[in-house]
């Protein structure tokens, strides 16, 4: 089957040659410009008893613009020549081809000076414009300057109102009141900061107070401004992660104010040298399955990575639910179905906190603890009265205990234990006092003799105890940069500080026996009793964290690079921890990886860095990026993949934020666009273009009658 010619090609041209062609035909084809194809020409010349071989490159075409291509003769045209063939025009650029590359320069410089050469890309430039004379005409000139005054008038307006815009969303202030109109006493946030700016502005205010056309305040175009925002924003992310090497996502699921479920997509991914992890979109799910799940994934992936880009995605990190982590039809394995280098990570932070769940509600006794230790905010909570008491003696609130804080009990301990003799103080005062019911009065009593209790007060001091270390890894954990590294070492020190607390429980118990004044009751737990719940406490934590935290298969990568063990893997080389990188980043060149760290491994300086971070921020820092070429690699692999879904938890934060019960019909292209300012307000502030952009994105989307784009 014969193929079709390019309307551009050589071939098409001498075949049908430009003035044949239809004015529409003409334009079009100057548009197209001249076809570039890959030429299979090989020239092999002697000079001076040496044999050279030249051969064609691509980079002759960038070099000038009129050059054209033919693969049928194997040989360059001349585009304009070949179009107008001015009398004088060289058959060589027009019919023969020209297929020297020895003298290939010398042939285009002469050729460019010549007259019918330079006539013939006139014509080619000036074809379907006006013509010289009446481009010169002076009432054409003066038209389009004013067209331009007009357009640079409109675009700053239309700037201004970008920067309320953008001020009302990076603030997560409401844009639209009830009562818009200009007489109302109530126009809201968006229409009142205008009002600021116009009494600034004298241009924005002549504008608003005289403007029929185009106003720039309705409830259209601020829509129409938030999508051109959304799409901008969108756009600088997605080069950003085209021009990275690798790429992880986050997704976690919640239900909005409107119980519309929401699925989040955050990227993480190295810029420019600089970890980033960025809100991508929210997602509306009509079920929360995991085909549903995956498939929206999938779609938003295919948007982000084309496919000769899918081996950039390493990592997708979620929660411990069975429909992410499903190893058989879980969103993870759909994901790695299509994208088979992205390995799974269960949030690390997620996982902490079902360690505590596990060690503090497996053992019935410390179970109920933490339940009378809600009851103590829970009976203030109830009363505005007994808030007032509780705020005159000890004038400290009484946080709730939750099982799904990020910091679980650790503050209702932390603060009972802190103001334990100050709360007996309130309700003693509480029981005293005649303004209170018999109830409360009961209840009052029943939390004293709460708070004297020897073995309440055992558990107290224990969970006091524990949950700091409990706080600082939880906080760690969060953190954004974190890695693989780091959270080894810090989940090492955890370890270490709770293996502490358990051996000191014996000491722990007799202080607890020896400070209690009351009398032992009949049902009282034994020392020993108290002894052998608190190391099950402990052991429980140490198991689970063990257990949970080990890295394996992927992540046992970062045992590679953990500085306090070069000293170890100097004498004897973790072989099987490369191997298993290896299998894991097939990309990663297993012989040239050795070397680079037998060299780190025996060099001191690289033992003091804590992190993947530090040491890749060093590796940058001095130029050894080529020198370790495959250590920065793993590197940038272990930064970029995350430990943890907290960024994931900061944008239902966000969400709650912006959609609330009186926003709660909000469009889900509003809602994408409100976060993406809000979440990303330093990304918006660091494109000195955006306002720009925005304009020419909001110009190109209909045909307005206010001018915005430049003659």
């Amino acid at each position: 089957m014969a193929t079709s010619m390019a309307e551009n090609s050589v071939q098409a041209l001498l075949k049908t040659p430009f003035h044949r062609l239809s004015d529409v035909e003409k334009k079009k084809l100057k548009d197209l410009g001249p076809e570039r194809p890959d030429l299979n020409i090989q020239q092999t010349t002697t000079d001076r008893g040496r044999t050279y071989t030249r051969t064609f490159s691509s980079n002759l075409y960038a070099k000038r613009n009129w050059l054209a291509g033919c693969t049928v003769s194997n040989a360059f045209f001349c585009f304009p020549c070949l179009l107008f063939q001015s009398p004088g025009t060289e058959t060589l650029w027009t019919t023969t081809g020209m297929k020297d590359l020895k003298h290939f320069t010398q042939k285009c410089k002469k050729h460019e000076c010549g007259r019918s050469h330079l006539t013939n890309c006139l014509k080619l430039n000036l074809f379907g414009r006006l013509s010289i004379a009446e481009q010169l005409d002076e009432g054409y000139r003066i038209g389009i300057r004013k067209h331009n005054e007009e357009v640079r008038k409109n675009r700053h307006i239309l700037s201004r109102i970008i920067d309320c815009v953008k001020f009302c969303g990076a603030f997560e202030l409401a844009l639209r009141g009830h009562d818009e109109s200009e007489n109302s006493e109530n126009p809201r946030i968006f229409r009142g900061l205008v009002d600021v700016v116009a009494s600034l502005d004298g241009v924005l205010k002549e504008h608003l107070e005289s403007a029929t056309v185009f106003k720039g305040t309705s409830k259209t175009v601020q829509n129409e401004l938030l999508d051109c925002m959304l799409s901008v924003v969108r756009e600088k992310i997605i080069s950003e992660v085209q021009s990275s090497d690798f790429l992880s996502i986050q997704a976690d699921e919640t239900t909005d104010i409107s119980t519309q479920a929401q699925l989040v997509l955050v990227l993480r991914y190295i810029n420019d040298k600089n970890l980033v992890e960025r809100f991508f979109e929210f997602i509306p799910l009509q079920s929360a399955t995991a085909e549903t799940i995956a498939d929206a994934l999938k779609e938003c992936l295919a948007a982000i990575l084309p496919g000769e880009q899918k081996s950039k995605l390493i990592c997708q990190a979620y929660d411990g639910a069975s429909v992410m982590r499903g190893a058989t039809s879980g969103v993870q394995k759909r994901i790695r179905d299509d994208y088979p280098t992205a390995h799974y990570i269960h949030c690390y932070a997620h996982q902490l906190n079902l360690i505590m769940q596990q060690a503090t509600s497996h053992v019935v006794k410390v179970k109920n603890f933490f339940s009378d230790l809600g009851g103590f905010s829970a009976f203030f909570s109830r009363s505005p009265k007994r808030t007032s008491v509780l705020d005159e003696v000890v004038a400290h609130r009484l946080p709730t205990a939750s099982t799904v804080r990020w910091n679980f009990h650790s503050r209702a301990v932390n603060t009972v234990f802190e103001q334990r003799e100050h709360l007996v103080e309130c309700f003693e005062r509480i029981r005293a006092s005649g303004g209170f019911d018999d109830k409360t009065s009961q209840e009052a009593g029943g939390y004293i003799r709460l708070l004297e209790d020897p073995q309440f007060n055992f558990f107290l001091q224990l969970f006091h105890k524990i949950m700091p270390h409990v706080d600082v890894l939880y906080a760690k954990l969060q953190k954004r940069d974190i890695d693989s590294v780091h959270i080894e070492r810090c989940i090492q020190q955890f370890q270490e500080d709770i293996q502490k607390i358990r051996d000191s429980l014996h000491a722990m118990v007799v202080e607890q026996s020896s400070g209690s004044q009351q009398p032992r009751k009949r049902r009282a737990v034994s020392e020993d009793e108290l002894r052998r719940i608190a190391a099950e406490v402990c052991d429980t934590i140490l198991g689970h964290t063990k257990e949970r935290f080990a890295f394996k298969d992927h992540l046992i990568s970062a045992t590679l690079l953990q500085g306090n063990q070069f000293e170890c893997y100097l004498k004897v080389f973790p072989e099987v921890a490369l191997a298993t990188t290896l299998k894991a980043y097939p990309i990663l060149d297993g012989g040239k990886l050795k070397t680079e760290l037998g060299l780190i491994y025996g060099t001191d300086e690289f033992r003091s860095c804590r992190s993947a971070v530090d040491l890749f921020q060093l590796f940058m820092e001095n130029n050894l990026s080529e020198v370790f070429s495959e250590t920065v690699t793993l590197l940038k692999i272990m930064i970029t993949t995350p430990m943890t879904t907290a960024e994931a938890e900061r944008c239902f934060s966000t969400l709650k934020r912006i959609k609330t019960f009186l926003r709660n019909t909000m469009s889900q292209e509003r809602l994408n666009a409100l976060a993406m300012l809000s979440m990303e307000k330093r990304l918006v502030t660091d494109m000195i273009d955006f306002n720009q952009r925005v304009i020419e994105e909001f110009a190109s989307l209909k045909e307005r009658r206010a001018k915005f784009l430049y003659k």
